[in-house]
């Protein structure tokens, strides 16, 4: 059974930092290509940043330079540190692992960045 465990989300200031953590269980992790997207209320999910299983990385443009993806094959896990936090950052975060057809989703993580 495959499983996305998402943690780390929170409360946090404007221009604070926060990292996100994603274990995966039931996959070879090494493989997939793993991302994180949020979801705004009353706005469509968007992808943030996501990170093949070769190292390529891509990003939203809003968090270019804020925001860094990461993983660890070692310890299933994908990592998103989220720096200088804006308001319009507010949303629930999301991890997603993919590979070809299987696609599998976290069950989100609140952040919230608010004075």
């Amino acid at each position: 059974q495959v499983q996305l465990v998402e943690s780390g989300g929170g409360l946090v200031q404007p221009g604070g930092s926060l990292r996100l953590s994603c274990t995966a269980s039931g996959i070879i992790f090494s493989i997939y290509a793993m991302g994180w997207y949020r979801q705004a209320p009353g706005k469509q999910r968007e992808l943030v940043a996501s990170l093949s299983n070769s190292g390529s990385t891509t990003y939203l443009e809003s968090v270019k330079g804020r925001f860094t993806i990461s993983r660890d094959n070692a310890k299933n896990t994908v990592y998103l540190q989220m720096n200088s936090l804006k308001p319009e950052d507010t949303a629930v975060y999301y991890c997603h692992a993919g590979l070809m057809q299987h696609s599998t989703w976290g069950q989100g993580t609140q952040v919230t960045v608010s004075s």
